[in-house]
């Protein structure tokens, strides 16, 4: 195995002292007052051995190791691997690498991996809270390092945080169903206390009692598709009277898009269909989806802009940044105006 290069390696190449070929990896050539001509000889010699410094003892000198922990539920899902994307993009900008990682809704894996984070020195974190972690990031905010929540917040938490209008997006989207006839409209969501979940929710029954008419929610006990597959199956099935449904998240909007299929029912004729989450695939499927769209590079950029402030001045008090942001709604085939419409209206 190749022994890897060392600053003691390159100070005894060179014959000079390890101190100053530290000074000169660490950008501190000019404030230690190194000549241009040595400086360039280190800088040569590092790039013709290879030499790449240890992030953690450089982390030590510095205080910084200019890594940044981001935590989600799932990774792979559309939502959080294209906003993961636009992050990735303004973190280097910055100078900044990511560590990415997936709790899968475990709290015990979601506490050890705050823990590795801590053990990796990263320099602020950015989660979608898991639900019944707040203790633990309550804990990180005190320890004064920068942490931006996004997706969802807890009231009691006081933290940085940017989301998107959960209430509002869903009562327009119920609106746009009621206006275009629809008078039977059903609500997929999980059974979680995560906030944002229960504001889509609440949009939607503030929505339906507005325009007179009866709710009809299913809450999932959500683990994947194999629990939420069945579980839209047997509710279509039961609710026959229903004549447009919406999906709080496109991954049951994807698993109610299967059971519509097994069902064999058509789609906007039998059941209408809107999705809260857009992403490509729902704009390919036949009939084209209606969803609601998150504007995820305005998320980016609005996490990253508070993060980089806490980072680059931490020495600094600031107010606690609570963005909400709105979100668009694209209008495809799934929920087409029916023929004959009841003036029913939100």
């Amino acid at each position: 195995m190749e022994k890897k290069v060392s600053i003691k390696d390159i100070a005894k190449h060179l014959g000079i002292s390890i101190s100053t070929v530290s000074f000169v990896v660490n950008g501190k050539a000019k404030e230690k007052r190194i000549s241009e001509e040595l400086t360039q000889r280190v800088l040569k010699l590092v790039e013709e051995l290879g030499y790449k410094p240890d992030a953690l003892a450089r982390s030590f000198r510095t205080g910084k190791t200019n890594i940044i922990g981001f935590l989600v539920d799932d990774i792979s899902r559309p939502f959080f691997s294209n906003l993961a994307r636009f992050i990735d993009e303004k973190a280097a900008k910055n100078g900044y690498k990511i560590i990415y990682s997936s709790t899968r809704g475990n709290r015990k894996k979601a506490i050890e991996l705050l823990q590795i984070f801590q053990d990796r020195h990263v320099d602020g974190y950015i989660i979608a809270l898991p639900e019944g972690l707040e203790t633990e990031v309550e804990a990180l905010t005190e320890s004064r390092k920068p942490v931006v929540l996004f997706d969802r917040y807890f009231r009691e938490l006081n933290t940085d945080y940017v989301v998107i209008n959960n209430e509002e997006s869903t009562y327009k989207a119920t609106c746009h169903l009621v206006d275009n006839g629809y008078q039977n409209i059903g609500f997929v969501t999980i059974d979680t206390i995560e906030q944002q979940m229960l504001d889509r929710l609440k949009g939607y029954e503030d929505a339906i009692t507005r325009a007179g008419l009866i709710p009809s929610i299913l809450k999932i006990n959500y683990i994947n598709a194999a629990t939420g597959l069945p579980a839209i199956i047997d509710y279509l099935t039961e609710q026959k009277q229903l004549d447009a449904v919406i999906f709080s998240a496109n991954y049951l909007c994807m698993d109610g898009l299967r059971a519509i299929r097994h069902l064999e029912l058509n789609i906007p004729d039998d059941l209408a269909v809107l999705s809260f989450d857009d992403f490509e695939l729902l704009e390919f499927v036949l009939p084209t989806i209606t969803a609601i769209a998150q504007p995820l590079e305005d998320i980016a950029e609005n996490i990253m802009t508070i993060l980089m402030q806490r980072l680059n001045n931490p020495k600094v008090a600031h107010e606690y940044s609570q963005i909400v942001l709105p979100t668009a709604m694209t209008l495809r085939q799934s929920t087409a105006k029916k023929t004959s419409i009841k003036k029913t209206a939100c």
